[in-house]
């Protein structure tokens, strides 16, 4: 049985520990609040700043786990690569956690890598803001180097939205570096997420690409298979082994590209499964958290079947606690739908607290009616 140190706790989290413990292993989910809904499935859990350096040392140095499994960016990933360096296995590596902990680095490695990115800079300040998006040429996407869900990210179409896109991206920011990335605007067709799975013995899978759409940089429904051309899907598996052959390590990283007509443009990479993602818990065989874990445990992957299938979420509309749910019953009338309540314990404006899920014909648009459906009622 191996011991697991998950660091973070979210619904993905919780997803990934139900399929660590159907494969045997013991898990300790961590995070910043009691009650986080990785920790509702897991054998133990410990609350604290993973970003706080001493309680992170203390949970590995108590637990010793066989493995340390990141959730989240915003870990001191410093603690990872020492303690790597001592004998424990930081999953797919620390050098990945600690790299793509922040935009600006894990872009950094795509262009070393020679991989096509849009084209970008980074600002320490509004006025080296301003500056820079004058450079690439408005519009511009602004985002915090660290952040999650979309926080922090806009898009400044003229230079009198360059205050406002710079104090929006602070508030959203995570971690202590006050620094963003500013990047051009592409227009592309669509947005894929190419879940990548590098196995400990045999060659880099990938899951059919999954298609997704976007509000205020977070993810709103996603669909798979995304109908590509087979010469661009082969343009971003090449691009996506490439940057994570660099990375290293095991398990199931979700990499971004925006596809255009002429090109596929790498974006963004998340060494751990990606929200966009939670399709494949009904699109799939096996689920990204599935194929993570077996992955991460050097177990056997089979052939990856897919049907076609479809997530949108349900999103919170106020501040509260306790949240109770209205409409599931109505959602899961219709045939071959799902709905996975993430059980968080409040609530905040845009805050991710479900997801209903389609397979079968139409099933995006039946994802999104049944999404419609539930309704988040808090005290």
């Amino acid at each position: 049985m191996k011991k697991i140190l998950l660091l973070g706790a979210g619904e993905l989290g919780k997803e990934f520990v139900i399929s660590a413990k159907r494969l045997g292993c013991y898990v300790i989910a961590c995070d910043n609040y009691a009650g986080a809904p990785a920790m509702q499935v897991a054998d133990e859990c410990e609350v604290f700043s993973m970003l706080d350096e001493t309680p992170l040392r203390a949970a590995i140095a108590k637990h010793k786990p066989d493995l340390i499994v990141p959730e989240i960016e915003a870990i001191r990933t410093e603690v990872l690569l020492e303690v790597e360096k001592e004998g424990y296995e930081v999953i797919p590596s620390a050098r990945a956690a600690n790299l793509t902990m922040n935009r600006d680095r894990i872009r950094d490695v795509a262009v070393g890598l020679g991989v096509r990115t849009a084209k970008f800079n980074y600002a320490e300040s509004g006025e080296e803001l301003l500056a820079q998006a004058k450079a690439i040429g408005f519009p511009v996407v602004i985002k915090p180097v660290m952040s999650s869900s979309g926080k922090g990210q806009s898009v400044a179409k003229t230079e009198a939205d360059i205050q406002a896109s710079w104090d929006y991206a602070c508030a959203g920011m995570r971690g202590d570096r006050k620094k963003v990335i500013v990047e051009e605007f592409i227009n592309f067709e669509f947005e894929i997420t190419l879940l990548t799975i590098r196995q400990r013995n045999g060659r880099t899978l990938f899951c059919p690409p999954i298609g997704h759409v976007q509000e205020r940089g977070d993810y709103q429904y996603s669909w798979q298979p995304q109908p590509m051309a087979p010469d661009y899907l082969k343009a971003a598996q090449d691009m996506a082994e490439k940057v994570t052959a660099d990375l290293g390590g095991s398990g199931l990283f979700g990499v971004e590209f925006f596809v255009t007509a002429q090109e596929v443009i790498f974006s963004e990479l998340s060494p751990r499964p990606h929200d966009t993602g939670m399709v494949t818990l009904i699109s799939q065989n096996l689920s990204e958290f599935d194929l993570h874990a077996r992955a991460v445990l050097g177990l056997p992957i089979p052939i990856i079947e897919v049907v076609e299938g479809a997530s949108a979420v349900v999103l919170a509309e106020t501040e509260g606690t306790n949240p109770s749910y209205s409409g599931v019953n109505a959602a899961l009338q219709e045939p071959n739908i799902d709905v996975r309540i993430f059980g968080k314990p409040s609530t905040r404006p845009f805050r991710r607290m479900a997801v209903a899920l389609a397979k079968g014909e139409n099933a995006l648009a039946r994802a999104r009616a049944a999404a419609a459906k539930i309704s988040i009622h808090v005290n």
